[in-house]
């Protein structure tokens, strides 16, 4: 495994000049170094990360394979804001070169300890850094280009969004493949509907508390992100929801305690109409 580390500023969660960190209205990418270990619990502790995974398997790895045998040769990944990067570390194993990335040192460590316990070496090499630093290390000739960037859970939290489109343009090649996986944001007004939460609907100044919450600010709506997508002329191959119903079910009964059975309902209905657009989690895998 190869291991590389671009350094991010210490304590920093901003890839944004530090005048800017004064400017209490003033958006900033997200980083989750200070709570590493809450965001592996919460987000992969429980069956929510095991329905996550299952999708995302599903989708990248099929689409993977037939990339792969089509070139003939093992695919040149980059995973974005990867966070503890389990799929990057997958397709890894699978025999794929991976780049990981993201702005959080302790995020990647937990990554890093992951993929030392395979039982083969793995072609990775990793980058701790903004991703707006990323071409001073990367390159910019053809060859330095990725046949599938993933990029899950980052648009909702980077202070502009859009522009990561420009650096997918550039390091993806001709014939490559997007994975984009995001927040939903029409899923917290259904469930907080279904929860009887009116005041908090009814509170347009209403705010997570980002020190340790995971319910993003200022999420990205699909028309928004297919918008992006169209303009950068890329085309949809598939889209999915991640946790079509498993977080709307306030009283579990009957197959919700079956985990196995929830997981098989939830990739049954994750790709079906119009299911799949209430998922917690949006997943869009787009080609040039």
């Amino acid at each position: 495994m190869t291991i590389k580390h671009q350094d991010s500023q210490p304590d920093s969660n901003l890839s944004i000049p530090a005048e800017n960190k004064r400017a209490e209205d003033k958006r900033a990418d997200r980083s989750f170094d200070a709570i590493a270990d809450h965001f592996e619990k919460k987000v992969y502790g429980g069956l929510k990360g095991e329905i996550r995974l299952a999708v995302l398997r599903r989708d990248i790895f099929e689409y993977s394979s037939q990339m792969s045998e089509a070139l003939g040769r093992p695919l040149r990944i980059l995973d974005v804001g990867a966070g503890l990067a389990q799929i990057a570390i997958e397709l890894a194993a699978q025999g794929h070169s991976v780049v990981i990335n993201d702005i959080s040192a302790n995020m990647l460590e937990k990554a890093k300890a992951s993929a030392e316990k395979a039982d083969k070496k793995l072609d990775i090499t990793w980058y701790v850094c903004p991703y707006q630093t990323l071409e001073e290390t990367l390159g910019k000739e053809e060859n330095d280009k990725f046949d599938l960037i993933l990029s899950h859970a980052l648009l909702e939290w980077l202070a502009e969004p859009a522009a990561v489109m420009d650096f997918f343009d550039q390091y993806l090649t001709d014939d490559g493949a997007l994975s984009l996986c995001f927040y939903n944001p029409a899923s917290f007004d259904y469930r907080n509907l279904i929860m009887g939460n009116f005041n908090l609907l009814d509170n347009t100044d209403y705010k997570a508390d980002n020190k340790k919450s995971l319910t993003p600010n200022h999420p990205v709506a699909k028309e928004e992100v297919e918008s992006w997508l169209k303009a950068h002329d890329y085309q949809t191959v598939r889209s999915s929801g991640l946790r079509v119903f498993h977080d709307y079910a306030p009283l579990k009964r009957g197959g919700h305690n079956d985990p196995d059975a929830v997981i098989r309902m939830e990739l049954r209905y994750s790709q079906l109409e119009p299911y799949k657009w209430l998922g917690r989690y949006l997943h869009i895998l787009a080609k040039r």
